[in-house]
């Protein structure tokens, strides 16, 4: 056993002799670095025996020494800097990981505490708030009142609107099928003016009318104040058949804005009253209109780009939104396998403010609609006391199909328009494309029949639909080819045509 105990000691003092002096000749080694009166010692040893040279060579090898000695030290800060931010790190990341764990459980019980609420707002009247904890029954004991009972429809106020017009004739409809467009426009103007104290120019009541004939959407725009959101409702009081508005929220991101959504707690689908407007349009031939008051207060692209795909397709019978993934038994009339076909009698005319609260409107947005600038407050006039009009939305596209073969852009027109395509590709890099074609040939000879001329209806598309482009461009690069444009543009037209092309483009050289 003694063996034993000396074989241990020696072992161990072989072991912590080689530990200590290893740690011996690290802080042994450290202390000799900058052991300053060895160095003033050596210094002294050998500096009696020195020339000029040698002195020179001495104090440049001292100062060689202390930036060595300087980057040590260094190197020795900054790597403890880094170990201690690197703790740090770990410890916030750590952190943030308990944080971010803390928040998604809150979100969770937010998210239950939400649905909840949107039960109560879901329309039904037979809603009731379940706190947790309850096991499914309220406050009285009976059965849970969110869960949708058997027989019952999810979607409440499309099946208010089915029981409404259960025994509605369709047929029975009686319209003024004799009007004409330019008649319509008369009439509007008169009736906003001695019904509503609205006063417009007839040159915006034609545009406006015949922006119905070439796109879905209409995009009215200027500063506020001029009786933007007035038009549209005035003329859903003009054809007794109230607009609905929309009052566009900066929050709004999605479809379910317009159309609402399928509630998986009541088991409900939480209509909003555009759809429940859109749904009711599917019953008669009326003309609906849906206002996105303040449109561009949040990106159109997020909440109505699914609308905007949807109506272009060439055959209505394609207009389908999927409202839910499958059908039920107790659905709408008009909703089948949870699909609904939007109606083809409704416009949505949105309203724009460009300011510092609101977002461009994209290209997309643009190149899909027809924008209609209101600028200045009407002029107002006397005008005779005017009745309604009980219009059909089939009789208004009758009269748009007339327009279009009666009014249609001719040929030589088309060339010029040709032409000036090619130019304003070389020289400004953007193309007509045939969406706006179309929309030419389509809006043009309708503003015709409302009374307007081929050339202003060319000029409003141009400078509307084609040159608004030239304001993303550097303004810088294309001044010099402006008024090479605007000379083109008499050459292809007429001195006398054209002006309001012309006058934008010269203000788009004023901001250079």
């Amino acid at each position: 056993m003694a063996s034993y105990v000396e074989f241990l000691y020696q072992i161990l003092k072989q072991f912590f002799g080689g530990f200590w002096s290893i740690l011996a000749g690290i802080f042994g080694g450290l202390f000799a670095l900058v052991d300053v009166p060895d160095y003033i010692e050596i210094f002294e040893e050998f500096s009696g025996g020195f020339n000029v040279l040698a002195w020179i060579m001495a104090i440049l090898t001292v100062l060689i020494v202390l930036a060595l000695l300087a980057g040590l030290i260094m190197l020795v800060v900054i790597f403890v800097k880094r170990r201690i931010h690197a703790y740090h790190a770990v410890k916030n990341q750590l952190a943030l990981v308990g944080e971010v764990s803390k928040l998604n459980a809150q979100v969770i019980r937010l998210t239950k505490e939400k649905d909840r609420i949107l039960a109560i707002k879901a329309g039904a009247p037979d809603l009731a708030y379940i706190p947790e904890g309850s096991g499914g029954e309220n406050a009285e004991g009976g059965e849970n009142a969110s869960v949708l009972k058997e027989g019952e429809s999810r979607f409440y106020k499309l099946t208010q609107v089915d029981a409404q017009y259960k025994d509605y004739d369709r047929e029975s409809e009686v319209f003024d099928n004799e009007i004409t467009l330019e008649g319509i426009c008369e009439q509007f103007r008169n009736y906003a003016c001695s019904r509503m104290g609205l006063y417009y120019e007839p040159r915006v009541i034609r545009l406006f009318l015949a922006a119905f004939s070439s796109t879905r959407l209409i995009i009215l725009q200027g500063i506020s104040g001029t009786g933007k959101t007035s038009l549209p409702y005035a003329w859903g009081k003009f054809l007794e058949n109230d607009t609905q508005i929309a009052s566009v929220q900066p929050s709004w991101r999605d479809r379910s804005e317009l159309f609402g959504y399928f509630n998986e707690f009541t088991k409900r689908f939480s209509e909003t009253e555009v759809l429940k407007r859109m749904y009711e349009a599917t019953y008669t031939d009326k003309v609906y209109l849906t206002i996105l008051d303040e449109m561009n207060i949040a990106r159109v692209e997020y909440y109505f780009a699914e609308m905007l795909s949807i109506l272009e397709m060439p055959s209505r019978d394609e207009w389908i939104v999927d409202l839910v993934p499958s059908g039920w038994p107790t659905d709408p009339k008009h909703i089948e396998n949870g699909r609904f076909v939007l109606p083809e009698n409704m416009w949505y005319v949105g309203t724009a403010n460009n300011d510092d609260s609101t977002f461009a409107i994209s290209d997309k947005v643009y190149d899909r609609a027809i924008p209609i600038n209101i600028d200045s407050k009407g002029v107002k006039f006397e005008a005779p006391y005017t009745e309604n009009l009980n219009l059909s939305y089939k009789h208004l596209e009758a009269m748009f199909a007339e327009c279009k073969e009666k009014y249609r852009v001719g040929e030589e027109t088309m060339e010029k328009i040709a032409k000036l395509d090619d130019y304003v590709i070389e020289h400004f890099r953007l193309a007509f494309g045939n969406r706006i074609v179309k929309q030419l040939r389509d809006f043009v000879p309708v503003y015709v029949g409302c009374g307007g001329t081929e050339v202003d209806g060319l000029d409003y598309v141009l400078t509307n639909k084609i040159f608004r482009k030239f304001e993303g461009l550097n303004l810088a690069f294309i001044r010099d080819e402006i008024d090479g444009l605007i000379a083109y543009l008499s050459e292809l037209f007429g001195e006398e045509n054209m002006q309001e092309a012309k006058a934008y483009l010269r203000r788009l050289k004023k901001l250079v």
